[in-house]
């Protein structure tokens, strides 16, 4: 299921095709494999705090939140083969490198 990601504060449009990793597969499986990501799209995991980069062939930007899509914190452009975590996040979404710019911890989204 794909849904938009907006920052609340000014409806901003962060991610127009923003993918749930729901099942063992999606979460497993990532963005493994491809070899970029457009800037409309991301992937959503919810029960995560933390994320690798192994097997990946670009860079991305990880945006952490709490369970209420509270920006914890943002990694801009994080590398393939490097890993990255937030103390008090629950839910990271990657999006396309350059696609957070703005995003600030604080920032409230929304996925509709």
């Amino acid at each position: 299921m794909t849904k938009t990601l907006r920052r609340a504060g000014d409806g901003r449009v962060l991610c127009e095709r923003c993918v749930a990793a729901e099942t063992f597969w999606t979460r497993f499986r990532g963005l493994m494999g491809r070899a970029s990501l457009p800037q409309d799209e991301g992937m959503i995991f919810r029960g995560a705090g933390s994320i690798h980069m192994f097997f990946m062939r670009f860079a991305i930007d990880a945006v952490f939140c709490d369970r209420e899509l509270r920006v914890v914190k943002v990694v801009r452009g994080l590398k393939p083969w490097r890993m990255a975590a937030a103390r008090g996040a629950s839910v990271v979404i990657e999006l396309a490198a350059g696609a957070a710019d703005g995003v600030q911890p604080g920032d409230q989204l929304t996925l509709e």
